[in-house]
């Protein structure tokens, strides 16, 4: 086994100053002691989980069939007995992170669990279920996701003005993380001007990288199926699996320009944390790419990267960590302009809209067979 000095992952926390989260949560992570011995071997600082990482965990894993038959006897609702189960391990997961959000002053530590993903275009029900997440979960280090779509936006306001931490997800396009970072700050502002503490509050935008590779490269594949010139096939070829990295090594400018604004300066002053960016969709789709490519090529300092089991494994073995963020920045507006050229001309707005409608379709179906299939097992269980 890699010592701590050995092992990038460690590396990358403390000399870049980018935090390592992990993309997976289940009960057996956590009664195992495997979740305590990834902070200890893995420097894992947070947890993300999601619908499709709750259906994994649940659908078909015994380890949860007392928990549900319990819920059945007490004549619990089938959403109150997914709830049951799904906030019980996020408390357990809080709890077993606690040190890691004491260590880090509030920085790290924290377990992020999704408002249902059917309400994402309804900013009202967003509020009234981050509250209720976030009053029954009843953990300082709980971090409430929230889509990052034109009405979860407002909710992101209204949640931060409340003094809780949120994680906004599901971003693609550079504009709508802008837009997630001033529905912070606004939050923020909203408190102070209250006379209210800002300085516990915590938020994430998660910036999705893999699924944006997949959608341009299938673009360029389409293109390149269709030519004949070597010289523009090569042109277009260079273009696979850049674009997400570069889209994101954008953002991280647009977050540099944001902390330099006055609006900023002025919150920081008041004790407020930046909200960092986190790289999010990081494993990698093509195996002709690095299975490390969205690790190595973004850290970066005051950022996270949220790592799915296998890539968090893989970069404890092979991770090249250096300060990438900041390199290539303006190969990086190139690439992203490039897709504007006559020979090519990919709407990287149109893409990044699709991807956010094909996201949240891919939260709200694993959610939807998770509950049949919760109904399926209530039902088997009752008639034992």
């Amino acid at each position: 086994m890699l010592s701590t000095e050995q092992n990038p992952l460690f590396t990358i926390e403390s000399e870049y100053g980018q935090s390592i989260w992990m993309d997976n949560l289940s009960r057996d992570l956590l009664e195992s002691g495997e979740l305590a011995k990834l902070i200890t071997t893995r420097g894992v600082l947070g947890i993300t989980s999601n619908p499709a990482i709750f259906e994994k965990a649940i659908v078909g894993n015994a380890i949860y069939d007392t928990e549900i038959k319990a819920g059945i006897q007490a004549n619990k609702s089938l959403n109150e007995i997914y709830e049951s189960l799904i906030f019980s391990d996020i408390r357990r997961a809080c709890d077993i992170l606690l040190p890691v959000y004491k260590q880090t002053n509030g920085i790290d530590g924290y377990v992020s669990i999704e408002v249902p993903p059917t309400i994402a275009t309804d900013t009202k029900s967003t509020i009234a279920e981050a509250r209720r997440y976030h009053a029954e979960i009843a953990r300082p280090n709980v971090m409430i996701k929230i889509p990052g779509t034109p009405e979860g936006l407002p909710a992101v306001e209204q949640m931060i003005s409340e003094g809780i931490s949120i994680n906004v997800t599901l971003l693609f396009a550079v504009e709508s993380y802008v837009e997630a970072a001033w529905a912070y700050i606004r939050g923020l502002e909203t408190r102070v001007a209250k006379g209210e503490d800002i300085s516990n509050i915590s938020s994430v935008a998660s910036f999705f990288l893999s699924r944006i590779d997949i959608s341009i490269d299938a673009k360029l594949d389409l293109l390149i199926k269709n030519l004949t010139d070597p010289a523009k096939i090569e042109k277009i070829s260079a273009l696979k699996g850049k674009i997400a990295i570069a889209n994101a090594k954008i953002a991280y400018q647009e977050y540099k320009k944001i902390i330099a604004t006055d609006r900023w300066q002025q919150l920081e002053a008041k004790g407020a944390r930046v909200q960092r960016l986190l790289w999010a969709s990081t494993s990698t789709k093509d195996p002709s790419y690095s299975d490390v490519m969205y690790v190595d090529g973004l850290v970066g300092d005051n950022t996270v990267n949220t790592l799915p089991p296998n890539t968090l494994e893989a970069c404890a073995d092979h991770c090249d960590p250096a300060n990438r963020i900041e390199a290539g920045v303006d190969q990086a507006y190139g690439l992203v302009a490039s897709l504007q050229d006559a020979d090519i001309n990919i709407d990287l707005d149109a893409v990044m809209d699709e991807l956010l409608i094909d996201g949240l379709d891919k939260f709200v179906k694993p959610f939807d067979s998770l509950m049949k299939s919760l109904a399926s097992k209530a039902g088997n269980l009752t008639s034992i």
